[in-house]
């Protein structure tokens, strides 16, 4: 039983250097950021626009093609990196079924190409 139990050592090691890791990063802004708030730090910001408009008002679609954007280059990276790592044990069909997941992603960016989100004036 006690080897079972230094077995885990390890990872309680890891799991307590977790810990103090967290909390150090959560308390330290405390301590040391510089606190000097004015009415523009405090102020609402939300897409470019004030919160405190009409919210009916009309904005930029540019907003949800850049999260679209965001989603795709996402996703793609979310997929490859496990597909790569295992690639061997996949065969051809592993390969042909993240060809056509990456063509509808490029379908996605050549829409988003084409609606101008890449594009700031």
């Amino acid at each position: 039983m006690q080897d079972l139990l230094i077995s885990y050592l390890p990872v309680i090691i890891f799991i307590g250097l977790c810990i103090v890791i967290g909390l150090a990063l959560v308390v330290a802004p405390f301590i040391v950021a510089f606190k000097a708030p004015d009415a523009e730090k405090l102020s609402a910001y939300e897409c470019g626009f004030n919160a405190f408009d009409d919210s009916r008002m009309k904005f930029d679609v540019r907003f949800y093609l850049v999260a679209i954007l965001f989603i795709i280059f996402d996703l793609e990276v979310a997929f490859l990196f496990p597909w790569a790592v295992s690639f061997g044990a996949l065969g051809w069909f592993g390969f042909w079924s993240m060809m056509v997941f990456l063509g509808v992603l490029t379908v996605g960016f050549i829409y988003e190409w084409k609606k101008g989100a890449l594009e700031w004036d």
